[in-house]
Order: structure tokens, then sequence, then C-alpha cells
């Protein structure tokens, strides 16, 4: 398998768009913005599709509205206006969006539903939260929802319901209950996924368009892997 497969202009997996905004299928291994590794993120290869398709010259705008960590697969929402970006970046901030994610921990998780609420300390050096029980000093509150939707006998499908955003809150979390995602070495897993992903998928989104007001959704495809494709369905 090797390392995985980044999206480029021609790969990329276009979920919606339109003159306001673009939503896209991210490859686990994509980075949504430029960091210090210095690979192209996503956010230039949306740009290069966007040149491409519409054949604009000079430079397009984008605006990065919200980020997936880089392991992580699913949607991402770019601002293709100023204006766009303005109203998504206040309803992201304001939680006026709903977002559902899947993840593949290793069976069981007892209860099969549940409410996980922990205070996360993050610590910048190692980029990794930590999950406490009770108020600590800077750590930030953190509340999801989870449900199992599909289980085998090694790995249990969990939907998750996300109340706050909080720096790798749902890999946190998981792992304070001994549910690491499959291949998160970080948070606990036994061992990698060859490609260096984690089977965390940003799979529902729903928003109000920022422009017409409609309420929109979106679902990502699971990305191209056995067990993620053993239960698309």
């Amino acid at each position: 398998m090797g390392h995985t497969q980044h999206s480029t202009p021609e790969n990329l997996q276009v979920i919606y768009e339109d003159n306001h905004l673009i939503v896209v299928n991210k490859r686990p291994g994509d980075i949504v913005q430029g960091d210090k590794t210095g690979d192209t993120p996503l956010s230039e290869v949306v740009k290069q599709y966007i040149a491409k398709k519409y054949n604009k010259p000079g430079a397009v705008f984008l605006g990065v509205v919200h980020r997936l960590d880089r392991p992580t697969s699913g949607l991402v929402v770019f601002a293709r206006t100023s204006k766009a970006l303005a109203r998504l970046n206040k309803m992201f901030a304001e939680r006026e969006t709903k977002k559902t994610y899947w993840a593949m921990v290793k069976s069981p998780v007892s209860p099969d539903r549940g409410t996980l609420e922990h205070y996360l300390l993050r610590n910048p050096k190692q980029n990794k939260s930590y999950a406490h029980l009770k108020p600590v000093p800077e750590a930030k509150h953190a509340l999801l929802n989870y449900k199992t939707i599909a289980q085998s006998d090694r790995y249990t499908l969990l939907e998750i319901d996300l109340e706050t955003g909080r720096h790798h809150q749902i890999r946190a979390q998981l792992a304070a209950i001994d549910c690491p995602i499959k291949g998160d070495l970080k948070y606990g897993a036994k061992r990698s996924n060859p490609d260096g992903s984690i089977h965390l998928h940003a799979r529902h989104l729903e928003l109000l368009h920022p422009v017409k007001k409609e309420l929109m959704r979106f679902t990502a495809p699971l990305p191209d892997d056995p067990l993620w494709q053993s239960v698309e369905g």
C-alpha cells in the first residue's frame, strides 16, 4: 500500500460546488492548510482545480473555514468568496453546523451508545490533547455523543456527533474510554495503518448556505480501504 494517495487537481473528490463554496472529500494524508512540512495543502489543490476548470487567470480566492486532522478523511468546506468566508466562519465558530463522524474502534464499546464529557488539555509540543474527567486549569470542555452502527468480531463502527469542536477531540475522548481509533498510534492504537491514516471520517455535514440560506446536507463516501468498504452501504 505504501503512503496515502494525496489529492491532486485531477483526482479531487468534489462533493458540491457553486460560486460561493466548494465541498470536497479529503483523503487521509491531505493537509488542509500549509504547515512546516511544506507539503502541498488541500487548499492549494482546490485552487488549482478551480483555476483549471473555470479557466481563471491570476489568483483564485479560496478561504479555509475549518480543518480536519491530517490522517483523517472526509468533508471539508472551502469558501469561494470573502462574503461566504465571513458567513461560514461565523457559522462554524457559533456551532450552527452539524458534523457527524464515523470512527472504527476495537470491539466492543460499552455501553453501545452514550455521551462522553471530558476536559481536554492540549500539549502543543506533542501536538496531543489529554482528556480529564474533572476541570483542570486551561482545559477546554469537550462533549460528544456516540452510537454503535455496526460491529464485527474485531471492530465497532461508531457514529459521533460533536457538541464542541476541540483539538483532536474525538481521538482523545475515545482513547480515554479505552477505545482508540484504528491506526491512531498517538492515542493508543496498537499498530498504525500502512498508509498512515486513521479510521476517522467526517461523514455528514449540515449547514445553511451562506448566501441562499437553504439547508445543505453533504455526505462523503468512505475511503477506498477494505475495512471502510465493508460498511459502505
